[in-house]
């Protein structure tokens, strides 16, 4: 990758990096390293680790200071819904993240630049760089200015849906049942587990929901189950 090619990068992003060289780790996808043994050492998957704790730390505090009349369901919503792999993966895609990607070939001839986990990881690994390289302000900033929109959004129509109460009322009321949330899937490794929960009346299985905590997934598969109901 050209040095040109990091300093777009950085304009875009807003970031002036001290070592680059934190910025090409981040970018660098592991088929990359294995297809190109000596060229570099080092992929982006710890980088990916650190970005996605510093991320929810980050999203966390500005939630938490900014939207002092929600409850926990309530906050972990927002939070959800600000940092899904699609989103990141949106964001990524809107400062061309995909074009500095470092892929191995195989990964490049099928559209490694443009696949949403690819995206995301980058995306993340992008913020454990910028922590590393400029602190916890620098990083606050960024996410900040990526995601300023999907943050209006999301608590302008999403506010005070706590979607596993609203559905815990609707089931009582019309099935005098409480829906019971079970793990049907974990995936991944360690430092990056995703679960994937199934909501149930009795035997009916009513939604399904995923997400790198079991709350999360919980979360989505309530919400997914409020909406069947109230859409259907």
């Amino acid at each position: 990758m050209k040095l040109d090619s990091w300093d777009i990068l950085q304009k875009a992003i807003g970031v002036k990096f001290n070592d680059v060289g934190l910025l090409q780790q981040a970018l660098t996808h592991p088929s990359y390293v294995h297809e190109s043994p000596g060229t570099v050492t080092i992929d982006n998957e710890r980088l990916e680790f650190l970005g996605d704790a510093v991320l929810n730390f980050v999203v966390t505090e500005i939630l938490y200071c900014n939207f002092p009349g929600l409850n926990e369901g309530e906050l972990t919503e927002l939070r959800v819904s600000l940092i899904r792999q699609e989103t990141l993966a949106r964001h990524a895609l809107r400062i061309s993240l995909g074009n500095h990607l470092l892929l191995g070939k195989g990964e490049e001839l099928t559209g490694g630049r443009e696949r949403e986990t690819n995206l995301a990881d980058a995306f993340e690994a992008l913020i454990g760089a910028i922590f590393l390289d400029r602190g916890i302000d620098t990083v606050r900033n960024f996410v900040l200015s990526q995601l300023g929109e999907e943050l209006a959004i999301a608590t302008g129509a999403g506010r005070r849906r706590n979607y596993k109460a609203l559905l815990q009322e609707f089931t009582q009321a019309k099935f005098k049942q409480i829906p019971t949330y079970q793990v049907v899937a974990v995936s991944g490794p360690d430092h990056a587990r995703h679960f994937t929960v199934e909501v149930k009346l009795g035997d009916w299985a009513v939604g399904w929901g995923s997400g790198r905590s079991k709350k999360a997934a919980e979360i989505e598969a309530a919400r997914a189950a409020w909406e069947f109901f109230t859409t259907s």
